[in-house]
């Protein structure tokens, strides 16, 4: 990707090594038989899509999936030549483009093939997996006439490879280990349909690949696991290798001030200095991805903590200081700092959610600077 002039300190450094060995300690742990699938939908899950899929496939990623047609153009645009499925849903005027550019879709029902496939007469085979909605309730084949309705097409069509069949766990990486089960049993059930098993048969995302190595099958796809990041905090209590986080999100101080006992502090005055504090200014704010809800959040500055007070700005915040701090001190919001660390499991505790949630919430804004 091309080098861009940057001026304000705030950026998210993304470290494409943690990445590779990631890839490199999870083909170690998987064994030969089976491939990974490198998941860079969303931005690389706010990584960078095309930076993470290159890193992945340099380590040993055999494909790479995205969800939606736009992701996948994407990166053939910027140079990925490997296999490349789209896992969600697709119009069916996506086919001609999937066919020119190698590009292998979800299918779910006989009708999308109908009518991708008969109103166009494609210069080489569509190449498809087959979507089984084996108890996620999301998208996907539930019955087994829909499924002989496909292979069917399939088999009469020159049109169409079914290249692979997939399913999504629901519960992975909850203590629910039947739930599991169950729909791992019910997947290869549909799996003993195909008169001829397809190339690819997957069905682990990083937690089921974690926790559970006997369903690996031919294939898995790593997602969050892939840029260092548990799928929850029961998993990474059970890791089977240690994940290395690839992400860091640093600023600076832009300002520092002295505030006298009783002086508020941003929009709403809902600070109000308890004593003659020092206050820093940092030039990040909620359309960066620090949403309001993380007043109170720590960052790192001198390898210590302080807290964000005042409410969070569309640009900016504020921290309280321990003592006066040199403008352009290094402030680290999600990394390491000397003895500390904050994460994404911090953040997402605070605000009620995931860390996927925070990852893929990061703006574009802010600049990913890779090393």
């Amino acid at each position: 990707m091309p080098d861009r002039m940057l001026f304000r300190p705030t950026k998210a450094i993304i470290n494409l090594d943690a990445i590779k060995d990631n890839v490199k300690a999870l083909n170690d742990y998987l064994g030969n038989e089976t491939s990974i699938i490198a998941v860079v939908k969303a931005d690389g899950y706010g990584h960078g899509d095309v930076e993470t899929a290159q890193a992945t496939i340099e380590a040993g990623a055999k494909m790479v999936s995205v969800a939606t047609p736009e992701e996948a153009v994407r990166l053939r645009e910027f140079g990925i030549s490997e296999d490349i499925l789209v896992m969600g849903p697709t119009p069916a005027s996506f086919a001609k483009t999937a066919v020119d550019l190698n590009i292998t879709v979800a299918v779910a029902g006989v009708e999308w093939l109908e009518k991708a496939c008969l109103s166009i007469k494609f210069d080489h085979a569509l190449k498809v997996h087959i979507k089984i909605d084996s108890g996620m309730g999301r998208y996907g084949v539930r019955d087994v006439e829909s499924l002989n309705a496909i292979i069917n097409f399939a088999e009469e069509s020159s049109q169409v490879i079914v290249d692979g069949v997939f399913t999504h766990y629901s519960c992975a990486d909850m203590d629910q280990c039947e739930t599991t089960d169950e729909q791992y049993a019910n997947f290869m059930n549909f799996v003993a349909l195909f008169p001829k098993k397809p190339r690819l048969v997957h069905a682990s995302n990083s937690a089921a690949t974690l926790l559970y190595p006997d369903y690996k099958l031919d294939a898995i796809r790593f997602g969050i696991g892939l840029y260092g990041i548990a799928p929850s905090e029961y998993v990474g209590k059970k890791l089977p290798f240690a994940l290395k986080r690839a992400l860091s999100l640093e600023t600076e101080l832009a300002h520092v001030k002295r505030l006298e006992k009783g002086a508020s502090v941003s929009y709403g005055a809902t600070y109000q200095s308890l004593d003659d504090e020092w206050i820093g200014t940092l030039p990040i704010g909620y359309a960066d991805g620090l949403r309001r809800g993380l007043r109170g959040q720590e960052v790192l500055i001198g390898g210590k903590r302080v807290p964000i007070v005042g409410t969070i700005c569309m640009d900016q915040c504020m921290v309280k200081l321990s003592e006066e701090m040199l403008v352009g001190e290094k402030v680290v919001l999600l990394g390491k700092q000397g003895n500390e660390e904050i994460n994404m499991e911090e953040w997402a505790e605070r605000l009620d959610t995931i860390p996927y949630e925070i990852a893929v919430s990061l703006s574009k804004r802010i600049p990913r600077v890779y090393n």
